[in-house]
């Protein structure tokens, strides 16, 4: 007799995301080339490669904010470009973003920020922190202690450094509870120690709640710092795809070489 598996036990084995064959065009300019890729849950992938190379298209797939050409994308069990709109923003809610520029309020509070991250689960508008219930105001405080800015809560945003900025920008990610986490060049505008703190802070979390990570990155030390797997990408096409601990870092940059001398 053969028992199935509990929905819950088995949805934890199923990839977070599987790509089939994903061609996507713009016109004449074929961006991604007929790419296979699963990622599984908890997974911390670095997505590296030239500029151009296709990672912010293939990151924009997963979100649903492009539709493949051909093949599937299919994330979190569910192929977005063939959700309706209500479905999508369902999906959405259960994907966090992490971008270079922090889209943060700047006039606003750290912690005023971070509950706007629960927004998607309110019925209606918030405008100050006490119009919030309780029990987000608790978990904003608790995410900002997590990412290590609880003292900075009252501070506004455009009075933080860029690092102590993105970190409040994980903070009010968290707010989510997200099971995907995609980050688009997450530290492109921090020098290299803010740049590790943020990386580190975003790889903790990660093992802490489980949730899966895709983040792309120009540097290729950091990804080799904070990742457990890594994937290349150029011209649209997946060239690399191996763990973090058996790829050295002239394997990574002789992708960018092999790029400039095309």
């Amino acid at each position: 007799m053969t028992l199935e598996k509990p929905a819950a036990e088995t949805a934890q084995h199923s990839p977070s995301i599987t790509l089939d064959g994903v061609v996507k065009r713009f016109g004449d300019n074929t961006v991604l080339h007929g790419v296979d890729l699963q990622i599984h849950p908890g997974e911390f992938i670095a997505l590296v490669g030239p500029s151009g190379a296709g990672k912010s298209t293939l990151l924009r797939l997963l979100n649903g904010s492009h539709s493949p050409t051909e093949g599937h994308v299919q994330v979190l069990g569910r192929e977005p470009a063939r959700c309706s709109r209500r479905e999508l923003r369902r999906l959405r809610t259960e994907i966090g973003f992490v971008f270079q520029q922090f889209g943060l309020v700047g006039r606003l509070t750290a912690l005023e920020n971070v509950l706007m991250g629960a927004l998607g689960s309110l019925s209606m508008p918030r405008y100050g922190i006490t119009t919030y219930p309780k029990r987000l105001r608790e978990r904003a405080v608790e995410n900002l202690e997590r990412v290590g800015l609880v003292d900075q809560r009252f501070q506004r945003c455009d009075t933080l450094s860029g690092g102590q900025q993105q970190r409040v920008a994980i903070a009010r990610m968290l707010m989510q509870d997200a099971r995907l986490v995609l980050a688009d060049e997450p530290v492109a505008s921090l020098d290299p120690a803010a740049s590790i703190s943020v990386l580190e802070t975003l790889k903790k979390l990660s093992a802490e709640d489980g949730f899966t990570v895709v983040c792309s990155l120009h540097q290729v030390d950091l990804a080799l710092e904070v990742s457990d797997r890594i994937v290349a990408v150029r011209d649209g096409q997946f060239i690399l795809d191996k763990p973090t601990h058996t790829t050295d870092e002239p394997e990574i940059r002789a992708i960018y070489q092999a790029h400039r001398g095309a």
